[in-house]
C-alpha cells in the first residue's frame, strides 16, 4: 500500500503535538505508537527516521485531531478549522441552541 507521508520532520511532530496541547502519552494512546518510541523520535532536528507504519500511525492520529501538514518550501504544520470528517462547528452550535 502506498501511503504518502506528509509528516517528515521531528520539528513537525513536536509542533503538531504542541498545537493540540497533547502530551507524548496522549499521542501514544491516540496513535497506538509506544511512548518510548515517541520519546526517541522527537528530540533533535532533521528528518523523522522511523518505520513507515509508525509514521503513518502518528500522522493519521494527528490529522484526525485537526492537524494539517504543510510541505512546500519549508515543512510545517497548522491547525485546521474543522478536523476532517466532523460536522462544521457552526451547524453543530446552531443545533444545540
Amino acid at each position: 500500500m502506498g501511503d504518502a507521508i506528509s509528516l517528515r520532520t521531528k520539528a513537525q511532530l513536536r509542533a503538531a503535538r504542541a498545537l493540540l496541547e497533547w502530551s507524548q502519552a496522549v499521542l501514544a494512546e491516540r496513535s497506538g505508537v509506544s511512548l518510548p518510541t515517541i520519546k526517541r523520535l522527537e528530540p533533535g532536528n532533521g528528518v523523522l527516521s522511523a518505520n513507515h507504519n509508525t509514521v503513518v500511525a502518528l500522522e493519521r492520529a494527528l490529522e484526525a485531531a485537526g492537524v494539517e501538514f504543510t510541505n512546500s518550501d519549508q515543512p510545517g504544520v497548522r491547525l485546521c478549522a474543522e478536523p476532517p470528517g466532523t460536522e462544521p462547528r457552526r451547524r453543530a452550535k446552531q443545533k444545540s441552541q
